[in-house]
């Protein structure tokens, strides 16, 4: 079994009760167990602003899956809950992210892990810290200390 760590992001149509559901998605997920589940945070829209604020999670799994089927799988969820790709950074219904797959490093076409760009995202590293506090990720060290260098970033707790 090996650890993993999935971001889930949404801005549209009721985008807490989709987090919610893409939860329990995850856990449904063959071979696959959700240990841990972060708060819903509000962060705004990175990269294309003109859009609504986006409520985003993280899950830990325990999984039996290999990351490319882990991947794949995250993929179906989101094509269940309607995502389009449209252009980079476009407004979703859903965004699964494999953030990081044990201390395991890919590069490869379509699977880069750990996430090329969750060091440099508060709304990534503040769910992921509240249920991993002592997560390292590798090629950057730990997400506590990557966190420190993103103070401009605010990121909301949801009730």
């Amino acid at each position: 079994m090996a650890t993993a760590y999935v971001g889930i992001g949404a801005n549209l149509d009721n985008p807490a009760a989709r987090v919610h559901a893409a939860f329990s998605s995850l856990a449904e997920m063959r071979g696959t167990r959700v240990v841990k589940r972060s708060s819903l945070y509000r962060s705004e829209p990175q990269g294309y602003r003109a859009q609504p604020d986006f409520v985003n999670a993280v899950a830990q799994l325990e999984t039996d899956l290999v990351a490319p089927e882990l991947l794949a799988g995250l993929q179906a969820i989101e094509a269940d809950a309607g995502r389009r790709r449209s252009f980079r950074n476009a407004p979703r219904t859903l965004d699964l992210d494999l953030l990081l797959y044990g201390a395991e490093r890919h590069d490869e076409p379509g699977l880069v892990v750990p996430h090329p760009r969750m060091h440099e995202r508060a709304f990534v590293l503040v769910p992921l810290l509240e249920i991993s506090p002592d997560v390292e990720i590798p090629g950057a060290g730990p997400a506590r200390e990557c966190l420190r260098r993103l103070a401009g970033q605010a990121v909301e707790r949801l009730p």
